[in-house]
């Protein structure tokens, strides 16, 4: 990590509540009941609300769980863990994410953040659950665009009809402390971007959609549990 000590990066942790112990705005008794019955985040099952795929989605058709393609930024490691709204874990589920550069550009469209990536595939792949429910993308940390908050977009795929479309949320602590001293982010900052509170969709998905987030060796590892209804959406 460039120009950023564990210290501060530990410092700006210890002001969220999303990072804070790693249960976030959970109660101690839902990350209890969480962990005993196996899931990997406390979001304790909850089944998540559909939201808008925005203008950015496409499939590439690249199952793999290295998405980063040689991209500098925080490493990042995104995990998802699919269950139904009784914590069983759904295998063989297909599961893509995408999101933007440190940046704020998405791959394979010409951005309003600068450049063409038309013919790019960066940020973005599939990978189909285990038994455990969980995939695994080694990533980085997303950068940020105008007008949203920090975020990476996901859709889960039980069969052709039934399709969970929804995105993950970061707390601003580590966000701001990321983007004010490490590169590359640190060459736009983040005066002007959108906070978790002014962001409507972060609103209308809530707690549940914040991923736990753990520090390790020159990484972090970001959480959370889908849950998926599978029933039709």
């Amino acid at each position: 990590m460039s120009h950023l000590s564990r210290r501060q990066l530990l410092a700006s942790l210890a002001a969220s509540p999303v990072v804070a112990l790693g249960i976030g705005a959970y109660s101690r008794a839902a990350h209890a009941q969480a962990a005993g019955a196996g899931p990997i985040a406390p979001n304790v099952c909850m089944v998540m609300p559909e939201t808008t795929a925005g203008p950015y989605y496409f499939d590439p058709g690249i199952v793999r769980a290295d998405i980063t393609e040689g991209l500098e930024g925080v490493p990042l490691t995104l995990k998802l863990q699919v269950v139904d709204a009784t914590c069983v874990p759904l295998a063989g589920a297909r599961v893509d994410v995408w999101q933007c550069d440190a940046e704020g550009n998405y791959s394979g469209y010409r951005q309003n953040a600068g450049g063409d990536t038309s013919n790019k595939t960066f940020l973005r792949g599939t990978q189909m659950t285990d038994e455990a429910g969980l995939v695994t993308f080694d990533s980085i940390y997303p950068g940020w665009y105008p007008g949203r908050t920090t975020h990476v977009h996901y859709k889960v795929f039980l069969d052709e009809t039934t399709v969970l479309t929804s995105q993950i949320f970061f707390p601003d602590t580590l966000s701001d402390a990321i983007y004010a001293t490490v590169a590359p982010y640190d060459t736009r900052g983040a005066a002007h971007r959108t906070m978790n509170t002014d962001d409507f969709i972060a609103r209308q998905i809530g707690d549940g959609g914040y991923a736990a987030i753990r520090e390790q060796t020159g990484r972090y590892t970001a959480d959370l549990v889908v849950g998926v209804d599978p029933g039709p959406l």
